[in-house]
């Protein structure tokens, strides 16, 4: 139930049950990140880590999980002292095992995304080259699908921050390709909103506004709150409906009521 909530078919399922062990602890915070219960989520990262013994790939996980909370709020700055420490949990080197995999990406395409947050475009840039050069050398895609789906998200934005809207389209059509494989509803819209921004840069809208109203709509309908306020973020800043602009503000006032604090 829990992985489906984080990672399948129904993230907005809730309540969600309170797991004894590690790995569910996680996958409960994940999914409520993803619901934009940003109070119940921390409070979910806080009892996994005080849990003594955690393995430090599952640490780390915890730790990039606690950033993207931040960064999805504009916290960007602060948000990559967590992946900074994520990255350090794991160190350099470790076994040849999926979660210290899945973590150290994880890390590194967080702290790309708090790079380009920060203004900071080449770190980032570098940062990507470091996942992906790890990505092929574990060489199991399909093992790691969330992970290069990750990949293609911070590549993209880190391009549409550049004008390159080329590789923005070439990088969210992958994303989108890749999503369609895998079980997750979540990043099946996410993928989407990304493939929106990047159709901005066509010479008509049509397709942008097209795909930002499926996104608002899809993620109505599964609970995804912060993709919700995202994609009404979008359409705002491609139009001028006051219905659009209505729904915007009604999930930053909820974000808020969850314990979502925007970074100023």
């Amino acid at each position: 139930m829990l992985f489906d909530a984080a990672f399948g078919s129904t993230p907005g399922r809730n309540p969600l049950p309170v797991p004894s062990d590690p790995t569910g602890r996680w996958l409960r915070a994940v999914a409520l990140g993803g619901q934009g219960r940003y109070a119940q989520a921390r409070a979910a990262l806080d009892d996994l880590q005080r849990m003594p013994g955690l393995d430090p790939a599952l640490a780390s996980l915890a730790s990039s999980t606690r950033a993207s909370l931040l960064r999805q709020l504009g916290g960007h700055a602060v948000a990559s002292g967590y992946d900074g420490a994520a990255l350090a949990l794991i160190g350099t080197g470790g076994p040849d095992d999926r979660w210290w995999h899945e973590a150290r990406c994880d890390a590194l395409t967080g702290l790309a995304a708090d790079a380009l947050g920060c203004g900071r475009l080449a770190l980032g840039r570098r940062l990507l080259e470091r996942c992906a050069t790890h990505l092929a050398g574990v060489g199991d895609e399909d093992a790691l699908w969330r992970q290069h789906v990750r990949l293609d998200w911070v590549t993209a934005e880190i391009a549409l921050a550049s004008g390159d809207f080329a590789t923005a389209t070439a990088c969210t059509d992958r994303a989108v390709e890749r999503s369609a494989s895998h079980p997750s509803v979540r990043h099946r819209i996410k993928s989407a909103l990304l493939s929106a921004a990047a159709a901005t840069g066509l010479p008509t809208l049509d397709r942008a506004i097209g795909t930002a109203e499926g996104v608002l709509a899809d993620s109505g309908a599964h609970g995804l709150l912060p993709l919700r306020w995202a994609a009404a973020m979008l359409l705002d800043g491609v139009g001028s409906d006051p219905a659009v602009r209505a729904v915007r503000d009604e999930c930053a006032a909820e974000i808020a009521g969850r314990g979502g604090k925007f970074a100023k």
